[in-house]
């Protein structure tokens, strides 16, 4: 997929995008893929700055991951929330902090710690 096709994707299927580029870095970044897991992070920035200007309502879709089985999912979509659903987000990123080891668990703490002191600035 290349950033110019989000624009004519449907919500849902950006939120699905979404979904499987967030669960599918993780695993590219173990597997010391940087260049796959980069490109994926650059698509999910793009997505989100998509689902931004499609308004809250498009932004609020992503809510629905946050029950995702996939840390990294919800790492990902814990933090695009945070400006607007600060409570489920944090309860969320505290959770795989404690719990996810390796790199999404320190992901998840970094982010939390960045949002409390006010230096939160999702790309």
């Amino acid at each position: 997929m290349k950033k110019t096709q989000i624009k004519k994707l449907s919500t849902e299927e950006l939120i699905e995008k979404t979904r499987t580029l967030s669960a599918e870095r993780w695993p590219a970044i173990y597997a010391g893929k940087p260049k796959e897991a980069n490109r994926m992070y650059d698509l999910l920035v793009a997505i989100r700055g998509e689902l931004r200007a499609r308004g809250l309502d498009a932004e609020r879709q992503q809510l629905k991951l946050l029950d995702d089985p996939d840390p990294g999912t919800r790492c990902w979509v814990a933090g695009s929330v945070l400006e607007f659903a600060s409570a489920e987000a944090e309860r969320v990123l505290t959770e795989i902090a404690q719990h996810a080891g390796g790199l999404v668990g320190f992901s998840a703490e970094r982010t939390l710690e960045q949002w409390r002191a006010g230096t939160f600035n999702p790309p």
